[in-house]
């Protein structure tokens, strides 16, 4: 996974190996962040069914009552995880917003951002789209479609300014239908990627796929 999250313990959730865990004595907050690798590593296995407490204290070769003292829930492993790909992927929004100054260029960029960032992290796909989070709290879901309102913000105003700039006569409106596109286009994606059992890549025919949404 991604190393890009600004939270110190956030920080430390790289991706996991697909060999077995070694049990070593942790150092402090290092058990929350192997629980968190380990939840994301059985997440990208193709066709995987709800990850149990039970299954995942078996990778990590604990009790399940330890998992319990880092976590009150499994919710909330869910939404360490949930924390993890906000803050890496709106880091990422930040930097190219401040370097890109070309609205549709932004655009493009922020768009293969997210799904070059699921392609890295297929464990973490799974919980963009929700399938991850089917009999799970509600307010994961919540929380990710969110997260996903967020990028249609951010979509719409830099898509106000392009057709601004090009003199459209209704700007505003113009740009909420094409971020609203965008953003079930990169939904589509995610989803495609997650129910092929990570074969179809996000980021297939990406440049050719935006020109046609955004030319």
């Amino acid at each position: 996974m991604s190393d890009l999250a600004t939270d110190p313990e956030l920080s430390q959730l790289t991706h996991a190996a697909s060999g077995p865990v070694v049990r070593k004595r942790p150092k402090p907050g290092e058990r929350r962040v192997q629980i968190l690798e380990a939840l994301a590593t059985m997440l990208e296995k193709p066709g995987a069914e709800r990850v149990t407490t039970s299954a995942l204290a078996a990778r990590l070769d604990v009790s399940e009552a330890a998992l319990y003292r880092h976590f009150a829930s499994k919710a909330q492993m869910f939404e360490g995880l949930i924390e993890f790909i906000e803050q890496s992927v709106f880091t990422l929004v930040n930097q190219i917003s401040e370097r890109e100054t070309d609205p549709l260029t932004r655009t493009r960029k922020l768009v293969a951002m997210v799904l070059q960032f699921a392609e890295k992290n297929p464990g973490m796909t799974r919980v963009m789209v929700g399938d991850a989070l089917v009999f799970e709290n509600d307010r994961l879901q919540e929380r990710m479609n969110q997260f996903f309102d967020k990028l249609e913000s951010g979509f719409k105003q830099s898509l106000r300014d392009a057709a601004a700039a090009s003199g459209a006569a209704t700007p505003t409106v113009d740009a909420q239908v094409r971020a609203s596109v965008l953003v079930a286009f990169m939904v589509g994606r995610l989803q495609r990627f997650a129910r092929s059992g990570f074969k179809r890549l996000p980021s297939e025919h990406l440049e050719a796929s935006l020109a046609t949404l955004l030319d």
